[in-house]
């Protein structure tokens, strides 16, 4: 589903409100009719009290503005620890966090007859610029265009004691 403008200018609106950030906005068209799916974010978290007054007060929105034909359900939620990376805004909050990033790769590799192409780099997101992000895997830097970058999430991995 396409994501409407004028809901995604109410949620910004309401979130600057509540002192929250909006993150991202997903729509799940789903056997009942729609699942809108509002991710919000702050420095130092959010909390199930923020998510609870965006919520609310969106809802109200969306009714009132006739946003949607069909049934809807609204979901308000912190995008998580392990979080899907989109926008240039989102890799440059992530800076020094585990990412893993699928890559197109720029020549095909054939591998046992099977075409290869797709790469998977897991590392500390280091830089963010305009065309590209600098990864450390540990043995080295690797800088990767946007326009070669398929698939990006923040990951958590446990450290140890």
């Amino acid at each position: 589903m396409k994501l409407s403008g004028k809901l995604e200018e109410l949620t910004r609106e309401i979130c600057t409100k509540h002192s929250v950030a909006l993150y991202d906005i997903n729509l799940i068209k789903a056997q009942f009719g729609v699942v809108v799916c509002v991710y919000i974010t702050r420095i130092n978290g959010v909390n199930i009290s923020d998510c609870t007054k965006v919520s609310k007060e969106l809802k109200i929105a969306i009714d009132l503005n006739e946003l949607f034909k069909e049934p809807y359900t609204l979901e308000v939620s912190s995008p998580g620890i392990e979080r899907v990376l989109k926008l240039k805004k989102h890799y440059a909050s992530s800076i020094n966090e585990n990412v893993e990033i699928t890559c197109n790769l720029e020549d095909i590799r054939i591998k046992d007859d099977n075409v290869v192409t797709t790469k998977k780099i897991v590392g500390v997101l280091k830089e963010v610029s305009q065309d590209y992000i600098t990864i450390d895997t540990n043995d080295e830097l690797q800088h990767i265009p946007f326009a070669n970058i398929k698939k990006a999430k923040t990951i958590y991995k446990q450290q140890p004691p």
